[in-house]
């Protein structure tokens, strides 16, 4: 095995919060902490990362002023083992926007987009994860083969710590949970 081919020291090992945090915004890019251990995230496409975009501009929009959405920042889900995830999309309270780190109370929403790759991880450990953590709602955004997004949409049983499912939109997803929206994302 070359030099090359080694893996850095902090794949190996569990790092702490405070490890973390002092780490570059560079460094954070395109990881995820599970139980302290580094994951990698593969880069998204541009389907992906517009669909990610259109849902964040529309529930922006919609939320009102308390609420902001926005893509692509940690949100920590647990400190011991470290859990940060990074959801495609997150609605959070807008008095919490220089907070760092974002919290599971300071968020109503989170969205993820399902690519090749992350449909074990979108669909099963996800859910699991931020209704655990607390989180009421979560929608899961699948990219059909037809090339028209389906999306479900889920909420949390505060007394299970556990998401049952809501409604399902196939391209435009018009609903009043938990605010009123409409977006249309067949027209990509």
């Amino acid at each position: 095995m070359t030099a090359e081919m080694v893996a850095p020291a902090w794949m190996h090992t569990q790092i702490s919060a405070e490890q973390y945090d002092s780490w570059s915004e560079e460094q954070c890019d395109g990881i995820e902490i599970v139980d302290g251990m580094v994951v990698v995230s593969p880069s998204a496409s541009k389907r992906h990362n517009r669909l990610a975009r259109l849902l964040a501009n529309a529930l922006d929009a919609a939320a009102g002023p308390d609420w902001n959405a926005d893509t692509d920042f940690d949100v920590r889900l647990q400190d011991v083992p470290l859990t940060n995830r990074r959801p495609d999309v997150t609605v959070y309270r807008a008095e919490t926007i220089d907070l760092t780190p974002t919290r599971p109370e300071h968020v109503l929403l989170v969205v993820e987009v399902v690519s090749p790759g992350s449909e074990t991880t979108d669909r099963i450990v996800k859910v699991d994860q931020y209704a655990k953590a607390g989180i009421p709602f979560y929608w899961r955004v699948e990219q059909a083969a037809t090339g028209v997004p389906i999306i479900y949409t889920y909420v949390l049983d505060p007394a299970t710590k556990a998401y049952r499912d809501g409604e399902m939109f196939t391209g435009t997803v018009k609903t009043n949970t938990p605010f009123s929206i409409t977006v249309d994302l067949g027209l990509l």
